[in-house]
C-alpha cells in the first residue's frame, strides 16, 4: 500500500540512522516515463565496459558483472535519501586513466584501481562523517565553485571534440544526436512548445532518450557504427570468474600504492564536489515550483552514500568511473519534467528511484544488450557533452560580477589542462589576491547590497 504525502511536506520515509528509506510501491509509485528511459539509458552504464577491458585486461562477461554490481550501487543513493540521480565522477575519467594506464593491464592496474577508489572512499566517509561536507559547500566562495564547474565543464567537452574524440571521430551522428538532445533538454523555444503541446511536453518528459535513439539511427544509417548482431534471452555476467579479478584473490594494495593514488583521489573529489554542487543547483531551480513537496538535499548523506558505494567498488568491482554523486543528463530531465506537478510526477524520489531500478533491470535482458552493444560510445558520448553543457550553464549562474567570473574562468581553463589540483590552486591564489576584500569589508558592503536589491525589486 503506497503511503500518501500530506501537501507541502517532506516524502514519508523510514528512518534508519542517518539515512531515509523509501522503497517502490510502498514510498513511491512507478513512473512510465522513467521506465523507458531507463530501458534505453541504461547503456551508458554499459558504456564502461570497453574501459574495463581495455585498462583492466577483464573478459567481456567479467566487465558485464562488473557494471551489474556498479547497478547495486546506483540504486543505493534513492533506497538511502538522497533525492539525486547518481552516476560516475564522469569528468575525472581522463585522469583515472592516466593513473591506471601507467600499470599493465591485469592484475598490476586492478590493484591501482583498488587503492584510488580505496582514498575516494577514504575522502568521502570522513567528509560525511566529521560533516566537513557540509561546511565545505557552504564556506567556498562562489567564484571558485564557479571554476570547479568550469573546468569540469570544458574537460567534459574537449574530450569529446578534439581529435581523436568520440564525436570528432563520428560526427554525423553524434553532431545530430547531441544537438537534438540539447534542444529537448535546454532551449528555450522547445520550453515554449512544452507549454503549447501535448506531444512537446512527452518527448521532454523523455529527457536525453529521444537524441540518443536518433544518434544511434544515424550511426547504423551512415556506417559509423556496426550493426546489431540481436540475441534473445537473458545475459549472462561471469560472477563466478569475477573472483579471479577482486583484491580478494590478487591482493591488496600496498601502502606505497594507496600514497601515490592520493592525488588523483582529490582530483575526483573536488570533481565530484561540483557534481554536488550541481545536484543542489538542480534542485534548488524546481523546488520552489512544487510547494506540494519539500526536498531536502543533505549533502552530509549525499557524501555517506557515496563512500559507501566507493567502498563496495573497491573490493567487488573496481570502476575507472568511480562512484559520483550525480548523473547530470538524467537528473536534469527528471527535474525538468518534475517541475510539472504531483501529476506528472509524485515525489523527485519517484523519477529518481525508478530510473535505475528499471536500468538494473535491463543489464540481464539480452536482446536490449546487444541491440545496443555497438553503439555504446554514443551513450557516453552525449552523457559526457550535457554534462559539460550543464557544469558551464551552473557555473554562469554562480556568479553575479565580473571580477568572480575572470577568477572562475582562468582557475576553469587551469583546471581543464593541467588538473584539478593545478586548477585548484589557480583559483585560491586569483580569489585572495583580486577578489577578496577581508570579513569586514564584506559586512560593510551587505547592507548596500541588500538595499540595492530592494530597489531592484521595486
Amino acid at each position: 500500500m503506497l503511503i500518501k504525502r500530506n501537501h507541502g511536506d517532506e516524502h514519508p520515509y523510514w528512518p534508519a540512522g542517518p539515512f531515509k528509506i523509501r522503497l517502490p510501491f510502498i514510498h513511491y509509485r512507478w513512473e512510465m516515463a522513467e521506465t523507458i528511459q531507463g530501458m534505453v539509458m541504461f547503456v551508458v552504464s554499459m558504456a564502461m565496459i570497453p574501459l574495463l577491458q581495455k585498462y583492466l585486461g577483464l573478459p567481456y562477461d567479467v566487465a558485464l558483472a562488473y557494471v551489474v554490481i556498479c547497478g547495486i550501487g546506483f540504486m543505493l543513493p534513492n533506497l538511502l535519501g538522497v533525492p539525486f540521480v547518481p552516476g560516475w565522477i564522469t569528468p575525472a575519467i581522463p585522469v583515472v586513466l592516466l593513473f591506471v594506464g601507467q600499470f599493465e593491464p591485469g592484475p598490476d592496474a586492478i590493484r591501482a584501481l583498488v587503492a584510488l577508489q580505496l582514498m575516494v572512499t577514504a575522502v568521502f566517509l570522513f567528509m560525511g562523517v566529521t560533516r566537513l561536507g557540509s561546511k565545505l559547500v557552504n564556506s567556498i566562495p562562489d567564484s571558485i565553485k564557479a571554476g570547479i564547474l568550469l573546468g569540469a565543464g570544458i574537460a567534459a567537452i574537449t574530450g569529446e571534440v578534439s581529435s581523436g574524440g568520440r564525436a570528432f571521430n563520428t560526427p554525423i551522428s553524434l553532431g545530430i544526436g547531441g544537438l537534438i538532445t540539447a534542444y529537448v533538454l535546454f532551449s528555450l523555444s522547445f520550453r515554449d512548445w512544452v507549454e503549447k503541446h501535448r506531444w512537446a511536453k512527452i518527448t521532454a518528459g523523455y529527457g536525453m532518450v529521444p537524441g540518443m535513439l536518433i544518434a544511434m539511427a544515424i550511426g547504423w544509417g551512415v556506417g559509423e557504427y556496426k550493426l546489431p548482431d540481436v540475441q534473445f534471452g537473458i545475459s549472462s555476467p561471469n560472477f563466478a570468474a569475477i573472483w579471479d579479478y577482486l583484491p580478494f584473490t590478487l591482493g591488496m594494495p600496498g601502502i606505497d600504492l594507496m600514497i601515490a593514488a592520493i592525488p588523483t583521489a582529490i582530483i575526483a573529489y573536488i570533481i565530484a564536489f561540483g557534481d554536488i554542487i550541481v545536484g543542489q543547483s538542480l534542485m534548488s531551480r524546481v523546488d520552489h515550483l512544487r510547494p506540494d513537496e519539500k526536498i531536502e538535499v543533505d549533502v552530509d548523506r549525499v557524501h555517506l552514500v557515496t563512500g559507501i558505494r566507493n567502498l563496495m567498488h573497491s573490493f567487488f568491482a573496481p570502476y575507472p568511473g568511480l562512484a559520483g554523486p550525480l548523473f547530470t543528463g538524467a537528473m536534469a530531465t527528471i527535474a525538468e519534467r518534475y517541475r510539472y506537478g504531483r501529476s506528472a510526477m509524485d515525489t523527485i524520489y519517484s523519477g529518481a528511484g525508478v530510473f535505475w531500478i528499471v536500468g538494473f533491470i535491463a543489464l540481464f535482458v539480452l536482446p536490449l544488450i546487444t541491440l545496443f552493444k555497438p553503439v555504446l560510445p554514443i551513450a557516453l558520448s552525449i552523457t559526457l557533452l550535457i554534462t559539460g553543457y550543464l557544469c558551464i550553464a551552473v557555473a554562469v549562474e554562480q556568479i553575479d560580477n565580473a571580477t568572480s567570473m575572470g577568477v572562475a574562468g582562468l582557475m576553469g581553463v587551469v583546471l581543464a589542462v593541467h588538473g584539478a589540483a593545478w586548477g585548484l590552486g589557480t583559483g585560491l591564489v586569483l580569489y585572495f589576491l583580486i577578489e577578496y576584500r577581508g570579513k569586514k569589508k564584506a559586512k560593510a558592503d551587505e547592507p548596500i547590497h541588500v538595499k540595492e536589491d530592494a530597489k531592484a525589486v521595486d
